[in-house]
């Protein structure tokens, strides 16, 4: 069987996995070999172009980019901030001049205590 070694583990680190090995009643080895183990058994990240193929046809149209892992980004909306700003223009043209200030909201939270 081939060995492997990590070199430059931080202490806080080799002392973390060794009281977590203590906890499930293991060695250090063993331990390292469950976590080694569970980490193969999760699938990995998905090629960026199967997981382009994979996205329902609908979907691959608002792909973007993709991921670290490989999954495709989707645009969800079909609205650009600029579009959804000149909505907003619209409905409220005058900005809002009356009402209390943030400053006073919080006084009167911070006084009522």
């Amino acid at each position: 069987m081939p060995n492997l070694s990590i070199k430059d583990v931080p202490e806080a680190w080799a002392q973390a996995l060794r009281e977590r090995a203590s906890r499930s009643h293991r060695s250090l080895q063993g331990e390292l070999m469950a976590i080694i183990e569970r980490a193969l058994d999760e699938p990995g990240p998905i090629p960026q172009d199967a997981a382009y193929a994979a996205a329902p046809s609908e979907m691959r149209t608002g792909v973007i980019g993709f991921d670290r892992r490989g999954h495709p980004i989707l645009r969800r909306g079909t609205k650009t901030i600029e579009q959804i700003a000149d909505e907003h223009r619209k409905r409220f043209p005058e900005p809002i001049r009356a009402g209390p200030l943030a400053v006073d909201i919080i006084r009167a939270d911070r006084d009522s205590r």
